[in-house]
């Protein structure tokens, strides 16, 4: 049997348990959080006083965090990549039968996901404090462009992607709460707080996902995940670009901010990467085949290589100036 064939076998497989899934990592439509919760009421007598309160809070806040901030919520906006992208993938079916269970589910993630750039949209909006053309312009860009995240449409790659991506976001709008918290701007902070929340979540849910696959067909999926690692994991927003600049030329500038900031910086990326191994507990896998034995031992000395590579770095103490924050703005 064809590796394509064993691992749609294999989702075949898993998609028996795609309800309970739902059930366990997203929450119903009706229970969950939506972003007017966080915003001020746009229908009550109090809206103007909300937003200009909202406005002063927001001028405490630093050069760096507005473009990591902004960089954030488009990466969030770019949900329609996103879908389109896993609806690709093997064993998932959005056509017949209308669809099954795994686009279901995937349907149901970029319901949960699309509220991220909503609620960080609108905050920005009410700000004051960017360039809103300009960001709408590099949403649309990246939209446009799409990605490539070197997955192909294999699930046990993918989900790699999707458990290592879902927990850096994490880390991320995180670290934007506590330091949006930190300036005493507490309702940014509690938005960004519930978003984190939710790729928790989702984190938890593609992780499981890989769980299962090693349980089944632990040789292929070591060697998917030692791939993932090998090519390294890029972020979804890696074609980044301002209006008029070519394709990718924004990303390492908004990756230098994140890094100054201490948001997302080489040493969450290694630190991810030790979760991911220590989680799934590749040391303890067995009925390995040879080559996969060797992908094991590749990706137990791999963090520890990493974070050699990572105290070399140097990140510029200038930042690039974006058309998204103009410093005369803030």
């Amino acid at each position: 049997m064809s590796i394509k064939n064993i691992r749609l076998e294999v989702m075949q497989f898993l998609e028996k348990n795609v309800d309970s899934f739902v059930e366990q990592y997203l929450i119903p439509v009706e229970k969950i959080w939506q972003p007017s919760d966080f915003l001020p009421n746009s229908e009550g007598e109090n809206f103007f006083e909300e937003v200009k309160e909202l406005r002063e809070i927001a001028k405490e806040l630093p050069y760096d965090f507005w473009v990591t901030l902004v960089g954030d919520t488009i990466t969030e906006e770019a949900l329609p990549t996103y879908e389109s992208w896993l609806m690709d993938v093997e064993g998932i079916d959005q056509i017949e039968n209308g669809g099954n269970g795994w686009s279901k589910w995937i349907r149901q993630w970029t319901g949960e996901e699309n509220r991220h750039g909503d609620l960080l949209n609108k905050y920005l909006y009410l700000s004051g404090r960017v360039n809103m053309r300009e960001i709408e312009m590099t949403t649309q860009h990246l939209i446009n462009d799409g990605f490539d995240i070197g997955t192909g449409t294999d699930p046990y790659k993918n989900f790699v992607y999707t458990s290592f991506q879902e927990l850096a976001t994490y880390v991320s709008h995180n670290r934007v709460a506590q330091i949006a918290k930190k300036f005493g701007d507490n309702k940014l902070s509690k938005m960004c707080k519930m978003i984190a929340g939710d790729e928790m979540r989702h984190h938890h849910a593609y992780s499981e996902f890989v769980t299962r696959i090693f349980a089944v067909d632990p040789s292929e999926m070591m060697l998917a995940f030692q791939y993932m690692m090998k090519q390294k994991i890029v972020m979804p927003a890696h074609f980044l670009r301002e209006s008029g600049q070519k394709i990718s030329s924004a990303f390492e500038q908004f990756s230098d901010s994140a890094q100054r900031i201490g948001v997302y910086t080489a040493n969450d990326y290694v630190d991810i990467m030790q979760k991911l191994i220590t989680k799934w507990e590749i040391d303890k896998i067995s009925n390995l085949t040879d080559e996969a034995e060797k992908a094991r031992d590749y990706l137990m000395k791999l963090p520890a290589r990493m974070a050699r590579i990572s105290e070399r770095l140097v990140i510029p103490e200038e930042g690039h100036i974006f058309k998204w924050v103009e410093p005369a703005r803030l």
